[in-house]
């Protein structure tokens, strides 16, 4: 009689890593604390950047300049606290492609709102 051997293990007996064929058994990457506290200190030092420079006279860049920063921070809770740094290409492509079109339906909202003749009506 034949030995069958696991997806998920080799011949002798050892984990297999590289299981692709149950990906739900490929082994996760553990987030230590200190890595959140990381990230929390830097989407802290992101809000208080946020609120300094609302008070810096920088005429139409402010606006700029805190969504710039609120992207950043956005970056660092979908890379992080929500595990896409770890997770399958499948998954960074599906998160990527959100993103991108968040992004053409705010290029066609601003050209829409910049197009328009202001106080010529």
């Amino acid at each position: 009689m034949a030995h069958q051997v696991s997806s998920a293990h080799n011949a002798h007996g050892h984990h297999d890593p590289s299981n692709v064929t149950n990906p739900e058994h490929v082994e996760h990457h553990l987030v230590t604390p200190m890595m959140y506290l990381a990230v929390y200190g830097i989407l802290m030092l992101g809000t208080a950047l946020t609120v300094g420079a609302a008070f810096l006279p920088l005429g139409d860049f402010n606006a700029v300049t805190a969504i710039a920063i609120a992207v950043t921070k956005a970056v660092f809770v979908v890379l992080f606290f929500m595990h896409v740094k770890y997770s399958s290409r499948l998954t960074k492509l599906t998160v990527a492609s959100g993103f991108f079109t968040f992004l053409i339906l705010v290029a066609l909202s601003l050209s829409d709102y910049i197009s328009r003749a202001w106080g010529q009506w």
